[in-house]
This record gives structure tokens, C-alpha cells and sequence, in this order.
């Protein structure tokens, strides 16, 4: 080495330390290239002269090592390119080294010499230096007499090994000799020593190839002396050195299953005197696992884990058979999430041996388990979470049944509250494993502690269900740009198919809990729930939560996900679900299938069974669909909505027609149709196919699913019913009924069947018993029987009865509401009113129907046929109804002449019928014959009953009433003449008038009405005409009167009709010769006074005026109109006989008052009919003091300034009375008002006088029959 100048001092503050580093007196000798130019100074050359010397201390030699290590590790370039500058120089310094690791005991030197060595021989990369450090270690463990002093060498192998791992390879391979040395150290009594041997074993075994070459080595000698260190280690660096060594040989299998024959070995010689030194690898690691250490219990598992990797079935037994899972099971408890997660990983692997079972430790973890559970949920590490929920599903699924898990519901539901927290978990790997722990959670004897705790199990299945809901409507990211994106969002769709597979799979397990608890008397409800408390907690309501969860959640989740895809693993589960809710919720079955139904779930089903399940593919997902359509098929069959509920025997024959049939049916909808079709000879299997591809349209279509087009169905059923009939073959019921029904539905309105199908179905029918066996309801198919007259003559009769008895809501609705302003018909009604219009000779089955049938079903057709004349007044069907109802009338009257009210309970509903049809008649009509003769056979009904037949009389009367009303005055004479001519009829009139003032059995007062409005209609009509009067009718006045001064509560109605014949009396100054008015009783002769206005008396004036006041305070519009025109008639007969006494009546104070109540109603309230009447009355007779001059005056100036326009014809006919009664009266005072008013009323006159009654003054009160113009003219 080269030599300088003596150098001159080194100023700087680190002067002393770096002045240290030197060797002074020989660095003066040196040339500067062997310093580093950069702190610490350090002289290289100085190092190799120092470090050697026996003369320096330790201390300082020390030093230098530390400081060329800190020049290392800070500046290693530097220092390379110093001991690069010569190799001879690199190679003597590892030699010098080398030399003072062998020279030296002291531990922190050696330490710093490895670590020195280790640095440079890695950053000079030198072959010769790494061949040159090793054989200088070979050779000083070979000269070595013990192993005493072989701790610094070994350490340096095994770091040197580490450092640079290819080593390994050479170390064996060139130095084999060696391990002989390493056995050595092993057996030598320093546990340094053995540390850093299993340290240098365990990086030679880290090398596959090493390891290859060493098996011979570790069989023969090094496995059973490696157990026995392992076993006897106290310090922890030589078990941790130890478990080093264990995991590298444990990643092989061939050492595994070596090590693990040892320990097998082992453990069979415990019993016995066996050779010493024999250790079992289990007893060790359980040793381990039962130290104080985390480290030691983390690596202990850590290397079960790697053996169990290799085969669990193999090698779990010698495990479980050493108690290891009952120290993991403790060590779940640990707050160290490292060793509690290594437990996981070993628990996990011993789980796969049914010997871990059987020895019952999961019964003894399983606390262990959920209340770890419970606390790892709160921290924040995932791969805890999973395998966490991974273990518990798996000790879930492989418990055996046999060994109950849970042994009380407290722990039960700890365990359901955890995996209930752990499904709720953001990260969707943590809730996928919980959802698969829920399914194993969801087993009979995981849930058999009493009591059954099935709110709790509702809630895991509500969060369950929940977090699956959520996942599925997270929105994918669809995009159009690029593929990443795309498979991205096809990655997603198949997470989610997998977690909705894992969430049915659980509800799957919940609906097998609930069917198998069924047949459990103990589990059916919570036996320590009090007698009165509300019982929840019970296996009804559980499975009726099962059922709403399934249709609120469960459905549209499968249904959104196969929008996106479909699975036919997760169908099968799905349908599984379906099927088994048939059974858990049996009361609700139908209604459930009539809602899948409805969703189009028999359209799904075929088209899974088209796609999947086409040859013998998919075998299992076509046994789960067929056997779902059958069940879901029966419930509908069973209890069908729109027609009568099958036979048992039917519903038999359609069971084994079922379940032969629909596993065969794998084809799409064209293909079923074109099989449908097939007109060739079919015979057997194909025909009962058939049979079912028939039944299943026909209940997609009666639910609304109308997945086949209408057209094309149409020509399929057509083209089967004439094969049927080719091959003379009778269907059964339900198949024949599906098929006319199909027709019915699916034919186009414009389209006509032809004769062919018309008389196959003609021929089908007429082998049937009856027409309800293959009904179904529904307004088509009523159309498709009546349109055709082969139909409908032989069936049209039945079809209606079976038509009206299934409509009930409709009927309701349309009872008793007008035809103005009725809201659009429902199909039903549409259907049959298009019949009716188009064949009016189908009113003739109604009538039949409403005479023969029961009367719930005669009082619909009543209320269909009378919303049907209401609503098509231009169909003229009036002399079809009446001429069949003559008939039928006539046919009646014969068989029950002597009491018509035992003959059929529809006769009041006939004759109501009859009553609408001439309410239709127009005014003015002359009665022909038709009428003229049913006038005589109702007079005649009504004579041959008594007054207590009210349900008879009521209609009769209305109808006679409204026949004398409605026509010609011509017309009126006749028909008068005809009805006075039935003595029974004026005789059943007097007793039904007498009863009028009965106190008990007297009739409903509509008929009461309609009686005295006969009787008033009749006096008019003979006395107007004087026609003959065989038989009089007596009426006591007295009662009369009283009656009108003290009238019955809520009796407007019968009131305006006395009232109406009281006027009509007063008309003919009680002269008429058909009407005998009778005293009541004993009478007082007449003052002299009374003589001129009998047979009335003064006193019973003034009580009736009195009377007609107070009904006119009650403002009826009827019976105001009455009341005035009985006043006017009574004036008019007063005036006649006592011009006084009607003046006297007239100016009653009392009237003033009247006339004020009436008019307190607002602007212009005169403008009534009534009111001006009243007033016209009262300026008639002069009573200034009742209305006055001017009052007049003021009521004309309104009448001047309103618009007559908007008044009614009666009203103007009043008015117009008014005006010209004041006019006669010389009152009027304003003539330019006057004549405005006047030319007014003129304008108005043609429409004022020519007004005629509108057809509505025809009205039915109550169900009694008036007439307003007969009322108030």
C-alpha cells in the first residue's frame, strides 16, 4: 500500500471522534485514496492495520466497526469503490474479519462483524469473495474440537444464507459435510447455539431444491433430533427459530406427512416404554399454544394451519385427538386480532374432520365463537370478519344433528343478533359470508331450544333480506365506451347473482324450518307467554311474515335480477321458496297463487322450462318448475275465481293429468301453439299434453297474462275443438271449459265462428249434465252464446241464470240510480246491452228469468233490464214485453185465480218491469189493445188481492196509474171505463183507504199514496166523462179533513195525495156518483150557517185552512203545489156557495205571515210556481191587506227586471196568471213596467201556453207512481 506524507490535523468539531477512527501511527503512511471523502473520515487501510492489532483495545476496534458500518449504510457507494479499488484488498479484509468473528467472545463485536460481513458481501457481488467466505466458515467448523465456539459462524451462515438465498443451493451441494456439523450443534447443550443451527436449517429448507437434497438428511437424522429441540426449548429465540425452521419444512408435503408419522409415532409409544427423545409435533405446538407469548401462540397456529393445508382429513385427527381446538377456542377471546384470526384459520381447517364434531368441541366453543363473534364485528378488519362468519358457517352446516349446538334460546339468540350485525356490514364480502352463515344458522336443531325465539329469527331474515334489496339496487355503470367498464358491470351482476343465490338459500332453510316445526306441538308458540298476553312470538305469525317477506322482497328482487340475467341454480331455489309457501301458509295458498298468477309467474315458469330444461338438461330445475306449476295450478283450480269449484273427482283427473303432463312441456309459446293445432290423429301422452298446454293458457288468461297472442290462440283452440269432434273425443270438464272460454275471449269482435265450431261446441255441450260445470264468468263468453241462435236457444236461458248469479257488486250499484249523468257501464253490462240491442228477442229469457227464477236472481235482471230501457229509450221493446208479460200474467191468473199472492214470489218484480215500460211510453200515445188488455188483467190482479199484498198492489197501482196519466184524453175515457168496471178493484180501493186512518196494520204509506191518487185519478174520469159506476166508493169526510189538519209525521208524499183528491172533490162540489162521502159517526145537525156550505161545516174550513197553512210552511215542492190547489179549489167552492165566508178566508191575517215564510228564501223567491199561485189567489179575492198595492207593484218590478227566460214553463204559466189576474184586478200602477212585463210574457207565451208536461213529471217517489202535472194542475 502506497505510503504519503505525515497529515496535517484534522480542524472540525468531530475532529477527536474521527481521529479515533484512524490508526495514527501508520495512517501517515497511507495514500488518500483508501480515505472516504466524506464523514466520517474513515481510512480503509487504517481499518486493515488496526483491526488486527493485539494492541488495540476491543473498545476502539469496536468503534472503527460501528463507524465503517454507519459508512455503509450511509454512504455505500463510496465505501464500495474504496474496497473495489483492489480485490486483493476486498478479499483481506473479509479474511480480517472473518478472522476477529472467530478471535473475539464478545458478542456486540461479533455482532457488528456479521452484520459488516453481510454488507459488503452483498454489495460487492464478488463470486470469489462469497466461495472465499465460505470455505473459511467450512473450515473453522471442521477444525472445531466442539461446538462451543461455533455460535459467531454459524450466525453468519445463516444470515449470509438469508442475505443472499441462493446460497443455500451451494452450501449443500459443495459443503454437505456441514449438516454432520449442524447435527452436532443441534444436540449441543448452548440454546444460542441450537438457535442458530434451526436458524441456518431453516434457510436452507427455504430453498426447494436445498430441501430436495436434504430429505434423506431429515429422515434419517435431522426430524426426530429437530422434535426433540423443539420440545426441550426454554429461551424464546430457540422456539421461535425452532417454528421458523417447522414452517419451512411444513410447506412440504413429503416433510409434512415425515413429521407427521413421527408425532404419530410418538404418541403411540406414550403409553408404553418407548425410545426417549420421541416427541409428538402436536404436544409441542399445544405447548406453545398454551405459553404466555402472543408471538409463540400466533406461530404455534400458524404452523397447524400449515400442516392441516396439506390434508385436514389425514392429519386433523392428531390435533384434535391432543385437545388443540379447545385452547384455539380460548384464544378467540384474545384481544390480539392476529392470533384470533390465526385461530379462525386453524378452527377452520379442523372443522373439515367429523372427528372435530363428534368429540363434541364445537359444543364446547361454540360460546367461544359467537361472543368473538360479537367482538370482532367492532373492529375494523375485514379478513377478521370473514373468516370469522367463514368458521361459525362451517361449524353450523357440518354440525351433526344428532349433537344439539345451542343448548339454550339465550344463546340462540346471541348467535342471530351477531350474524343479524354482521349482514349489515358495508363490505359486501364481510355480508355475503353472514348470509351464508344465516342459511347454516336456519336448521331445526340449531333452533330446537325452547322457546322457539321467531321474532328474532324474523328480524335476521328482515336484515338478511334487506341488505340483499340494497345491494340489488345499487345502479350498475353501464358504459358505452371501452370493455373494461362492461365486464366490470357483468362482474357485478354475477355478485349479485350469487349473493341473491345465498340470500334465497337462507329463506329457502327459514321455510324448511317453518314446514318442518309444523309437526312440532312445542314449537308452535312460546309456552312461557302469558294466557293473555298478545301472542306474536308464535309459528303462525312467523309464517305469515315468511309469506309478505317473500312477496315484498324476495319476488322483486328475482324479478329485477332476471331482467339482467338468469340463473337456473337460482331459479331452482327461488321456485323452491314459492312452492314451499303453499305449505307453510296453507289458508292462504290460493289467494298467493292467484297473485303469482296475475304477475305472469306461469308465463315465467314455461319460458324457464323452454330455455333450460329442453331434452334431459337441467333435470333438477325441471322438476322444481313442473312441480310448482302443478301446486300453483291445483290452488287455482281449487278455488277459482270466476266460475264453479271443481268435483273432487274432476279436481283428481286434472291432479294426475297435471303431473303427467308438464315435466313433458319444454317448448316456446309458437311451438306450443303449433302443437295445439296439430289436426292429425292424436292419441294418448300427446293428447294429455295437450291438454295441459290448454289448461295453462287458460289460467294465464283468466289472471290477466295474456302472453300468447289473441289471434293466433284463437285459430289453436278452433283447430282443437274439431279435432276433438273429428275423433269423437269428449274432453274433460275443466278442458272443455278452458277451451270455450279461450274462444270466447281471444275472437275478434268483427269475427263469426263457423258453422263446424259452432256445432262441435253445440255437440260437446249437449254431453254435458249441466251448463255450470263448464262456466266461466265472463262478458265474452256470455256473447259467444247469445250471438249465435244454435247457442242460445239451447242454452241461452241457463247461460243468463249462470251469468246473473255470479254478478253481484254491479247489480248493487246500478239499484235505484237515474239514467242521466251514470257513469260508463263495466264490460259485464256493456256485453249484454250490445245483445240486447242487436237481439231484442233475448229480453223474452229475462222475463222468463225474472218470473221462474229465485228472487235474488230476478231482482238483478229487474235492475239490469230497467237500467237497459233507461238507457236505450230508442229501442222499442215495449210490445215484446208486454205481449210475453200478458202471457205470463194470463197463465198466472189461471192457475191462482183465487190467491195470486201464493203464486210466484217474482211477480212484483214483473210487474215493475211491466210499470218502467209504460213509464217509457210517450204522452199522448193512445193505449191499443195490448195495454187495454193488460189494464183489465192487472185491474183484475189487484181485485184478487188484499190489502195487505203490498209487494203486488205497489206495482199494479203504479202501473194503472201511469197508463190512465200517459195517454190521449180519449185513451184516458177508455181506460177509466175499464177499471171502473172491476168492482173488486173499487171495493179493494175503499178498504185500502179506510185503513188510512187505522192505528195498527195499516200498509206502507206508497201505497196508502198511490190509493187515494187512483181514486182521486178515477172521480176525475167519471165525473169529466160520467161514466157508468158499477160499485161506489165511500170515504168518510171527517177523517179526511182531519187527516190534512193534523197530517202524519214524514208524510209529504200521502198528505199531497189526499190532498189531491180533497181538490178533485171540491172540483165536483162532492157530487160525484162514483165517490160516497159518509159522516163519521153520530153528527150534531148543522147550525143554519153551515147549511149552504155542507156537507162541509165553518169550523172544518177554517181547521183545514188552518191545516193547508202549516203544510205550506214545510216548503215540500209537492206538497206546496198540492196545498195550493186544494186552496184554490176550496175558495172556488166557498165563493160558490158563501162569497163572505171566501172572503173571510182569504184575508186571514195569517195568510201575510204565510206568504212572508215563503218568500224568506232570497232575491226574487216569488219566481216560484207555488208562491205566485198564492198570490194570484189572494189578489183575486181582494185581500189588500194580505198583499197590498204595492207590494203588487213590487213584485211585478221583479218579475219585469229577472230573466224570464231561465223560469219553467209552469213557473211562466204562473207568472203569466199572476200578471193578468192583477191586470183584471185594475193594479197595475206602473204602465210603462206593465208593458215591458207584458210583451215579456207574450214573447214567452207560445212556450207558457202551449208547455205541455215533460216526460220527467212521470216520477216514482219512494216507489209510488205520480204525476206532477196531476199533482199541481
Amino acid at each position: 500500500m502506497a505510503v504519503r506524507e505525515p497529515a496535517a490535523g484534522l480542524p472540525g468539531p468531530g475532529r477527536d471522534e474521527e481521529a479515533a477512527l484512524l490508526f495514527e501511527r501508520a495512517h501517515y503512511r497511507h495514500d488518500p485514496r483508501w480515505l472516504l471523502p466524506v464523514p466520517p473520515r474513515l481510512c480503509l487501510a487504517c481499518a486493515l492495520e488496526l483491526l488486527p492489532e493485539p494492541s488495540v483495545s476491543l473498545v476502539r476496534k469496536k468503534h472503527v466497526l460501528s463507524g465503517f458500518r454507519d459508512a455503509l449504510m450511509r454512504h455505500a457507494s463510496l465505501v464500495m469503490q474504496l474496497v473495489a479499488q483492489d480485490q486483493r484488498v476486498g478479499i483481506h479484509f473479509i479474511n480480517m474479519l472473518f478472522g476477529l468473528l472467530c478471535s473475539v467472545e464478545d458478542g456486540s463485536i461479533t455482532d457488528l462483524c456479521i452484520e459488516v460481513l453481510i454488507q459488503l458481501t452483498t454489495q460487492l457481488k464478488l463470486e470469489q469473495t462469497i466461495h472465499c467466505l465460505l470455505y473459511e466458515c467450512h473450515k473453522e467448523l471442521c477444525n472445531m474440537p466442539s461446538m462451543r465456539g461455533s455460535l459467531a459462524t454459524l450466525t453468519l451462515l445463516g444470515k449470509l444464507v438469508d442475505a443472499i438465498p441462493a446460497l443455500a443451493d451451494k452450501l449443500v451441494m459443495e459443503h454437505s459435510d456441514l449438516m454432520e456439523h449442524l447435527l452436532r450443534g443441534l444436540v449441543y447443550p448452548s440454546e444460542g447455539v441450537q438457535a442458530a443451527v434451526c436458524y441456518l436449517y431453516g434457510k436452507l429448507y427455504s430453498s426447494p431444491v436445498a430441501a430436495e437434497m436434504l430429505l434423506g438428511h431429515f429422515r434419517e437424522k435431522l426430524c426426530p433430533l429437530f422434535l426433540s429441540t423443539m420440545d426441550g426449548a426454554q429461551t424464546k429465540e430457540l422456539k421461535i427459530n425452532c417454528l421458523g425452521l417447522l414452517r419451512q419444512l411444513l410447506k412440504y408435503d413429503l416433510f409434512v406427512s415425515m413429521i407427521m408419522n413421527k408425532s404419530a409415532l410418538g404418541e403411540s409409544t406414550e403409553s408404553v416404554e418407548g425410545p426417549p427423545g420421541e416427541t409428538s409435533l402436536p404436544l409441542v405446538l399445544k405447548k406453545l399454544l398454551l405459553s404466555r407469548d402472543e408471538t409463540l401462540q400466533v406461530a404455534s397456529a400458524h404452523c397447524i394451519t400449515a400442516v392441516l393445508v396439506h390434508s385436514p382429513a389425514k392429519h386433523a385427527p392428531a390435533f384434535i385427538h391432543a385437545d388443540i381446538p379447545e385452547f384455539l377456542f380460548e384464544h378467540l377471546s384474545s384481544s390480539s386480532e392476529v392470533l384470533v384470526l390465526s385461530s379462525y384459520n386453524c378452527l377452520i381447517l379442523l372443522a373439515e374432520e367429523p372427528l372435530f364434531f363428534s368429540k363434541c368441541h364445537t359444543v364446547y366453543g361454540i360460546e367461544s365463537v359467537v361472543r368473538s363473534l360479537q367482538g370482532i364485528l367492532r373492529m375494523n378488519n375485514t379478513e377478521l370478519h370473514k373468516q370469522g362468519l367463514l368458521l361459525f358457517a362451517q361449524i353450523l352446516t357440518r354440525q351433526p344433528e344428532e349433537i344439539k349446538l345451542f343448548t339454550s334460546s339465550a344463546m340462540c339468540r346471541d348467535a342471530g343478533r351477531a350474524l343479524q350485525e354482521a349482514v349489515n356490514s358495508p363490505v359486501l364480502e364481510v355480508a355475503a359470508e353472514a348470509v351464508k352463515a344465516i342459511s347454516a344458522f336456519l336448521r331445526k336443531d340449531h333452533q330446537s331450544a325452547l322457546p322457539v325465539l321467531y321474532k328474532e329469527l324474523q328480524a335476521l331474515l328482515k336484515a338478511m333480506l334487506s341488505r340483499c334489496a340494497d345491494f340489488s339496487q345499487t345502479p350498475l355503470n353501464w358504459r358505452p365506451l371501452g370493455h373494461a367498464s362492461s365486464r366490470d358491470s357483468e362482474k357485478t351482476v354475477l355478485r349479485r347473482g350469487r349473493f341473491l343465490l345465498s340470500t334465497l338459500e337462507g329463506f329457502r332453510n327459514a321455510c324448511r324450518l317453518a314446514v318442518e316445526f309444523q309437526s312440532e306441538p312445542s314449537a308452535q308458540e312460546n309456552p312461557f307467554t302469558a294466557p293473555s298476553a298478545e301472542k306474536e312470538d308464535t309459528l303462525e305469525a312467523f309464517s305469515e311474515f315468511l309469506l309478505s317477506a317473500c312477496d315484498s322482497l324476495c319476488i322483486p328482487m328475482v324479478m329485477r335480477y332476471s331482467e339482467q340475467a338468469t340463473h337456473p341454480a337460482l331459479m331452482e331455489v327461488f321456485l323452491s321458496v314459492l312452492h314451499s309457501l303453499f305449505v307453510i301458509v296453507p289458508h292462504m295458498k290460493e289467494k298467493f297463487s292467484k297473485k303469482l298468477a296475475a304477475s305472469s309467474f306461469i308465463q315465467l315458469i314455461l319460458e324457464l322450462k323452454a330455455r333450460f330444461c329442453r331434452g334431459l338438461s337441467h333435470s333438477a330445475l325441471n322438476q322444481v318448475c313442473s312441480s310448482f306449476l302443478y301446486h300453483m295450478c291445483i290452488n287455482l283450480l281449487s278455488a277459482p275465481e270466476k266460475t264453479g269449484p271443481p268435483s273432487q273427482e274432476e279436481l283428481s283427473a286434472v291432479s294426475e293429468l297435471l303431473q303427467h303432463g308438464l315435466p313433458q312441456i319444454s317448448s316456446r309459446s309458437p311451438e306450443s301453439l303449433a302443437f295445439l293445432s296439430d289436426c292429425q290423429s292424436v292419441e294418448g301422452a300427446t293428447r294429455q299434453k295437450q291438454y295441459c298446454i290448454l289448461l295453462l293458457f287458460y289460467l294465464a288468461y283468466i289472471h290477466e297474462d295474456r302472453f300468447i297472442s289473441e289471434a293466433e290462440l284463437f285459430v289453436a283452440v278452433r283447430s282443437f275443438l274439431l279435432s276433438l269432434q273429428d275423433q269423437g273425443e269428449c274432453p274433460p270438464l275443466v278442458v272443455f271449459r278452458a277451451s270455450i272460454y279461450l274462444l270466447a275471449i281471444c275472437q275478434d269482435k268483427d269475427c263469426v265462428l263457423d258453422e263446424a265450431v259452432v256445432g262441435a261446441i253445440r255437440k260437446l255441450l249437449e254431453g254435458i249434465s249441466d251448463l255450470h260445470l263448464v262456466y266461466t264468468h265472463h262478458p265474452l263468453l256470455l256473447r259467444l252464446f247469445l250471438l249465435y241462435p244454435e247457442l242460445m236457444s239451447r242454452f241461452g236461458h241457463r247461460v243468463l241464470e249462470l251469468w246473473f248469479s255470479w254478478e253481484e257488486s254491479i247489480c248493487e250499484e246500478l239499484d235505484d240510480v237515474a239514467s242521466a249523468g251514470q257513469p260508463t257501464l263495466p264490460a259485464s253490462l256493456a256485453a249484454l246491452f250490445h245483445v240486447l240491442r242487436s237481439s231484442p228477442s233475448t229480453l223474452l229469457i229475462l222475463l222468463d228469468l225474472i218470473y221462474s227464477s229465485p228472487v235474488d236472481t230476478a231482482r238483478k235482471v229487474l235492475i239490469v233490464l230497467r237500467t237497459f230501457l233507461r238507457r236505450n229509450e230508442d229501442v222499442q221493446v215495449g210490445g215484446l214485453i208486454r205481449g210475453h208479460f200478458l202471457l205470463i200474467l194470463q197463465h198466472l191468473l189461471v192457475e191462482h185465480g183465487s190467491s195470486p199472492s201464493e203464486a210466484s214470489g217474482n211477480l212484483p218484480l214483473l210487474l215493475s218491469l211491466l210499470s218502467l215500460v209504460q213509464l217509457r211510453n210517450e204522452s199522448e200515445q193512445e193505449l191499443d189493445s195490448m195495454a187495454m188488455k193488460l189494464l183489465h188483467q192487472v185491474s183484475k190482479l189487484c181485485g184478487k188481492c188484499s190489502p195487505t199484498d203490498t209487494d203486488i198492489l205497489q206495482p199494479s197501482f203504479n202501473f194503472l196509474y201511469w197508463s190512465l196519466h200517459q195517454t190521449t184524453l180519449g185513451s184516458q175515457k177508455r181506460a177509466a171505463a175499464v177499471l171502473l168496471s172491476s168492482t173488486a178493484l173499487i171495493e179493494l180501493l175503499e178498504k185500502i183507504l179506510a185503513l188510512t186512518w187505522a192505528e195498527e196494520g195499516s200498509p206502507r204509506t206508497q201505497l196508502l199514496s198511490s190509493a187515494w191518487l187512483l181514486t182521486a185519478s178515477f172521480s176525475a174520469q167519471q165525473h169529466d166523462g160520467n161514466l157508468q159506476v158499477h160499485q161506489t166508493l165511500s170515504v168518510e169526510l171527517d177523517q179526511v179533513l182531519k187527516a190534512l189538519s193534523f197530517p202524519k209525521k214524514k208524510a209529504a208524499l200521502l198528505s199531497a195525495a189526499i190532498l189531491r183528491f180533497l181538490r178533485t172533490a171540491l172540483q165536483q162540489s162532492f157530487s160525484s156518483a162514483l165517490i160516497a162521502l159518509l159522516p163519521s159517526g153520530a153528527q150534531p145537525p148543522p147550525a143554519p150557517e153551515d147549511t149552504v156550505l155542507a156537507p162541509l161545516g165553518t169550523s172544518q174550513v177554517l181547521s183545514l185552512v188552518i191545516g193547508l197553512q202549516n203544510l205550506l210552511v214545510q216548503k215540500d215542492p209537492l206538497l206546496s203545489h198540492a196545498c195550493v190547489g186544494c186552496l184554490e179549489a176550496l175558495l172556488d167552492y166557498l165563493h160558490a156557495r158563501s162569497p163572505d165566508v171566501a172572503l173571510h178566508v182569504a184575508s186571514q191575517p195569517w195568510n201575510r205571515f204565510l206568504l212572508f215564510t215563503l218568500l224568506d228564501a232570497g232575491e226574487n223567491s216569488f219566481l216560484r210556481a207555488e208562491i205566485l199561485r198564492l198570490m194570484t189567489l189572494f189578489v183575486r179575492f181582494r185581500s189588500s191587506s194580505i198583499l197590498s198595492r204595492e207590494e203588487v207593484g213590487h213584485v211585478l218590478q221583479g218579475a219585469a227586471l229577472a230573466d224570464l227566460s231561465t223560469l219553467s214553463s209552469t213557473t211562466l204559466q204562473a207568472l203569466r196568471g199572476f200578471f193578468l189576474q192583477v191586470q183584471s184586478m185594475g193594479l197595475l200602477a206602473d204602465h210603462s213596467m206593465a208593458q215591458t212585463l207584458q210583451a215579456s210574457l207574450e214573447g214567452l207565451s207560445p212556450r207558457a201556453s202551449k208547455a205541455q208536461p215533460p216526460l220527467q213529471d212521470m216520477i216514482c217517489l219512494g216507489g209510488a207512481a205520480v204525476s206532477l202535472a196531476h199533482i199541481r194542475d
